[in-house]
């Protein structure tokens, strides 16, 4: 079996190579998409490139650490993160930084999103709740703290205003409860309930019925706030099969707001293609089966859940992110992980890729080492018969 073989046939190396894999076609697009905005705003082409990969140094320090320490270890930091969650996300409405009439960023000597963090603290408390009840086999109900919490930080989020991140934090935290076994009844509540909410939430803000309906039809609002989508849409469409080639793309020159943030992959269909963006869709999905054989493999409920928390994270937002950019979800302003910039999202990306491998690695230890011996029945029969014969032979 060649070497590359034996790498794909590891989950946790091959989420690795995934990952870096994303990361670099991420730090490509990224460069080509900022550079024109980059020069004329900070009178430095390289800006934004050099904050990514700034930024990825200290993801990847996160992903290492986050790797190497015991899992089972994570309740003990739970409390602390809970506390600093929700005090930076107080402060944020305080303090934070506005940008586009949103309060998301603190500014700490570099921007800072804390709903990106609330991310990580909601997955990491709904699955320390709910791997002992799996191991235990006990009843799972929405009527837990964890749920509670999700709801009270998505609240916190949605207040920023940044709908689409809260849907995010209770979205996973959600799909864990789902996953993990929750009661057919409560789920069919949870759906009514969560369609409700939606509702509200959409109209209780003119600006958010106004997306729903440039989102139905956007060429009808493409001079307002329809203009995004309909210039990611002729973004996307402009880029062929093999694309532009790379920093050829039209879009960034000002006709497609966030072309380096939520919408990088509308850039990359452009300069990249078919062939680009299929590339990027790919290793997404490979990512996520290569994460849901590191959940089965878990040796215990809470290594399930974890696996599957980061998986449904990093994967969850890749797919409402396209979706969004093609038009077939409102803008609701979720970066692609890896590919889009965003300091923050980047770091806690990469420590849920972290949290991922460590349950790999720890799975892997649990595996019976050597090879294993299968038995034959019939061969067992004749070994039986042989050390009868032999006792027989001593007896006479």
């Amino acid at each position: 079996m060649s070497k590359l073989s034996r790498l794909w046939r590891s989950s946790t190396e091959a989420v690795i190579c995934i990952t870096l894999l994303l990361f670099l076609i991420g730090t490509v697009n990224i460069f080509s998409a900022s550079f024109v905005e980059a020069g004329q705003t900070v009178g430095d082409g390289y800006y934004y490139l050099k904050r990514h990969i700034m930024t990825f140094g200290i993801g990847i320090i996160a992903m290492m650490m986050m790797s190497r320490i015991d899992y089972h270890r994570l309740n003990r930091l739970l409390g602390p993160l809970m506390l600093v969650t929700v005090c930076l996300l107080i402060a944020v409405h305080f303090v934070g930084v506005q940008v586009n009439g949103a309060r998301r960023w603190l500014n700490l000597g570099f921007q800072f999103q804390p709903s990106e963090l609330a991310k990580l603290t909601g997955l990491m408390i709904t699955a320390v709740h709910l791997g002992p009840l799996i191991d235990r086999k006990r009843r799972i109900t929405l009527l837990s703290v964890p749920f509670y919490i999700a709801i009270i930080l998505g609240v916190m989020v949605l207040k920023q205003p940044d709908m689409g991140t809260a849907v995010i934090i209770v979205g996973v935290c959600l799909i864990l409860y789902i996953l993990a076994g929750l009661p057919k009844q409560q789920v069919f509540i949870l759906l009514g309930l969560g369609a409700s909410l939606f509702v509200y939430a959409t109209f209780a803000a003119a600006y958010r019925a106004e997306r729903i309906a440039a989102w139905i039809n956007p060429w009808a609002y493409q001079q307002g706030i329809g203009y995004q989508t309909v210039q990611g849409l002729l973004a996307i469409g402009s880029g062929g099969f093999w694309g532009t080639g790379f920093g050829m793309g039209s879009s960034k020159f000002h006709y497609l707001p966030e072309a380096h943030t939520d919408f990088a992959f509308a850039v990359l269909c452009q300069e990249m293609g078919f062939v680009g963006a299929f590339v990027v869709l790919s290793l997404i999905a490979l990512l996520a089966f290569y994460g849901g054989k590191i959940a089965l493999k878990a040796p215990d409920g809470l290594g399930k859940m974890l696996a599957m928390g980061s998986i449904v994270l990093v994967s969850g937002q890749a797919v409402i992110n396209i979706a969004m950019v093609s038009g077939l979800l409102p803008v609701v302003g979720v970066p692609l992980p890896f590919i889009s910039f965003g300091g923050t999202s980047l770091i806690v990306n990469l420590t849920a890729i972290g949290i991922l491998l460590n349950v790999g690695r720890q799975a892997d230890r649990a595996l019976p080492q050597g090879p294993v011996i299968e038995s034959d029945p019939s061969r067992d029969i004749r070994l039986k018969k042989a050390r009868q014969a032999r006792n027989l032979n001593r007896i006479k």
